[in-house]
């Protein structure tokens, strides 16, 4: 039984709901399941049918392809539980509906608790859950999936910790970060682990950088409430892209379990070197915001004139890193991080530069600035790229960058899950791979937070940039010596003169 708190929130109609009707589709849900949404509004089973699945407009493709039936017969496993309006109020009601359906539909008092709600609900709801003795595993299994933020900052998120494992065992939690369910962000692991072209070159003899951007076209849009308290370096780096940053850092697991590959995330993070002294802050990091612009014609809102945003705030919607990590593997290798809204398209890769050749007999043969790159792309068009030189034809030995490309989307006979699909059904079989754990959150603030206070000072300058483009000029002057960030096209081949017609 999935319990999904906030059930009549955004998230449960947008995702939650559409990643579980697929997963039954494909026949991956138990014969006995049941979803049981729990929240303030005044709504019936019926009326909460209605709103995630059969009059959904997040549904409106999926009920057109499939059967009336299976949709019908999704639709008739959920149910909701309506909460009292005090966040206190008693859950005896609550046991009572769940074990009521445990009977009824004979799901073995397997729970899931989904925590669809903001991190000030987490405390009250845990703590119910645990005076009804929800959370004992006499019967059964008890599994609590909680949605980020995991906390403010550090000391918000070891706070957020002890809350959450005061009621319920730290094997028993399981935080989500939808970006570890994308397929190509799980590959990086296969790419590095299953292949013996990459993984000796995968250490600071062969790599000379490590690139990562995170683009998204658009901009705050109906988060500026959020967003305007976060920014981009909580609200993507702290979380996203640190987590993508373990898996290209950390060394090689004992296993493919489970805690062996968390084992060592944390100690990818662990060894990332945070900055503290005013001066590294200063030249390694940048932030910005975007202002006013027109973009194909229409004029695009700077941030500070969103809706619900402060005129005056310096929240950044660009946040660009340098950094190191302090271990054999990496030492002395730059990684440069950025994440940012109201860029020119909406992209998120990882490129791998390698080191050129000691000995450059072709040095005079236009090779120069063309190193190989090993381009990993997570969303859109994903796949993998890898750029290397050939001969062009004719007389001499001039040379260009060719492309050997993977892409997804060439697996036509595979259905490639989307990520609260993958995750979610983790979470039923108890694999928490690609969900982060206590030690690692609090690692990941601890890189993140000097960076944070630095900004809150004056000397921290927040550069304007306009909506539609890279981000700030002087961004670029953060890549020493490599002139300027790859911008990506939408299209993971997308040097100038190549295109994808079909």
């Amino acid at each position: 039984m999935l319990v999904i708190f906030g059930a009549s929130g955004d998230l449960t109609a947008r995702k939650l709901i559409p990643a579980i009707l697929n997963l039954a589709v494909d026949g991956h849900l138990p014969k006995n399941f049941v979803v049981l949404g729990a929240s303030r509004s005044s709504w019936s089973d019926e009326e909460f049918r209605k709103n995630v699945v059969l009059e959904s407009k997040h549904l409106k493709s999926e009920t057109k392809k499939e059967a009336e039936k299976i949709i019908t017969d999704f639709a008739d496993k959920l149910f909701y539980h309506e909460l009292g309006a005090d966040q206190d109020s008693d859950y005896g009601p609550l046991k009572d509906r769940i074990e009521s359906l445990n009977k009824e539909y004979k799901t073995d008092s397997n729970y899931i608790f989904y925590l669809s709600v903001p991190p000030s609900a987490h405390e009250s709801i845990s703590k119910n859950l645990h005076e009804q003795d929800l959370d004992e595993e006499t019967e059964g299994w008890r599994r609590l999936i909680v949605e980020k933020p995991f906390g403010y900052d550090l000391e918000t998120a070891k706070e957020l910790n002890v809350i959450l494992q005061r009621y319920f065992k730290e094997s028993q939690i399981f935080r989500i970060d939808h970006y570890l369910g994308k397929e190509t962000v799980q590959n990086l692991l296969v790419t590095r682990f299953a292949n013996s072209i990459f993984e000796p070159l995968w250490n600071r003899n062969y790599i000379d950088h490590v690139e990562i951007t995170n683009a998204e076209s658009g901009g705050v849009e109906k988060r500026a409430g959020y967003y305007d308290t976060s920014g981009a370096l909580r609200d993507m780096f702290q979380s996203h892209l640190l987590q993508i940053v373990a898996f290209i850092v950390m060394e090689p697991p004992l296993s493919a379990d489970a805690e062996e590959i968390r084992n060592e995330k944390l100690k990818a993070l662990k060894s990332l070197r945070i900055m503290t002294d005013e001066q590294t802050l200063r030249k390694n990091t940048i932030r910005g915001q975007y202002v006013n612009s027109v973009i194909n014609g229409e004029q695009v809102k700077g941030y500070r004139e969103e809706e619900g945003v402060d005129p005056n705030s310096v929240t950044e919607t660009y946040a660009a890193l340098k950094f190191y990590v302090d271990n054999w593997r990496w030492a002395d290798v730059p990684f440069y991080v950025r994440t940012a809204k109201r860029m020119p398209t909406k992209v998120t890769e990882v490129v791998i530069h390698f080191k050129s050749p000691h000995h450059q007999i072709f040095k005079d043969s236009g090779m120069t600035n063309k190193d190989n790159k090993l381009v990993i792309r997570i969303q859109p068009d994903e796949g993998i790229l890898i750029k290397f030189g050939v001969k062009v034809p004719g007389q001499g030995f001039n040379v260009e960058r060719a492309n050997l490309d993977f892409y997804y989307s060439s697996l036509t006979e595979t259905h490639v899950m989307e990520a609260y699909e993958r995750l979610i059904l983790d979470a039923m079989q108890g694999d928490a791979t690609l969900y982060a754990r206590a030690d690692e959150v609090e690692a990941a603030w601890a890189f993140v937070d000097p960076i944070l206070e630095f900004w809150k000072t004056s000397d921290a300058k927040v550069y304007g940039y306009s909506a539609g483009v890279w981000g700030p000029e002087n961004a670029d002057e953060l890549i020493e010596g490599y002139g300027m960030w790859r911008n990506p096209g939408a299209n993971l081949a997308d040097d100038p003169g190549f295109c994808v017609i079909c």
